[in-house]
């Protein structure tokens, strides 16, 4: 497994050489790739070559398209078997989307080798979350502070407050809206079935995803 520095430079060039060597093994050229996650290919070029950050969104359509967890993309926070402790104002912040005014989420556990992805969020009124998303597994979102609506396809949809949370089947298409004009605070926990199984946003292409 990669083990890297925080450093925003050594983030963006682990996550690209992930998404090349994933990319080779698959046998795909980069026109390929970028035509399967729809995106341009020369802003994956820059992803590659870790002159930029994909979003989640474009990480989770990268990941689909390789048949990977978009977990299995990202530098692992610590070892899985391992202890990690993580200090107020520390952790890999990454954007949901490409989206101007995109809110941002700081990965608390997850990356390469993990089952469990933990993810604060906070967002601000009017950020940009992303649209649909869904993956395997099962996942519960805790909002900390503020009011978030949750919807999920065909079920229905929940207001949470502080102090609630909902947990549901990942792989039913999801997404989020802040309520009000406050901030919210969610944490997000996903226990992915397996790491092999892919993960992906809904519907890619319709919502929050993009290239710079």
């Amino acid at each position: 497994m990669l083990q890297i520095p925080d450093g925003t430079a050594d983030v963006r060039a682990a996550v690209g050489l992930a998404i090349r060597r994933a990319r080779e093994a698959a046998g795909l050229s980069m026109r390929a790739l970028a035509r399967a996650s729809e995106m341009s290919q020369p802003f994956l070029s820059q992803v590659e070559k870790g002159e930029t950050s994909p979003s989640l969104s474009s990480l989770y359509r990268l990941a689909h398209a390789l048949g990977l967890p978009p977990s299995q993309l990202m530098p692992a926070v610590s070892a899985p078997r391992g202890v990690s402790v993580l200090r107020r104002g520390e952790g890999r912040e990454l954007a949901v989307s490409e989206a101007p005014g995109a809110a941002h989420g700081r990965l608390l556990s997850g990356g390469a080798g993990h089952l469990l992805e933990v993810v604060e969020y906070r967002v601000e009124p009017g950020a940009d979350l992303g649209g649909w998303f869904e993956s395997d597994g099962e996942m519960t979102v805790y909002v900390i502070d503020g009011e978030v609506e949750v919807t999920l396809e065909d079920e229905g949809s929940w207001r949470l407050g502080p102090g609630e949370a909902i947990s549901h089947p990942a792989d039913v298409r999801h997404r989020w809206a802040v309520v009000g004009a406050g901030t919210a605070r969610i944490l997000l926990s996903i226990a992915h079935t397996h790491p092999a199984v892919a993960a992906r946003p809904a519907g890619a292409g319709r919502g929050g995803g993009g290239e710079a």
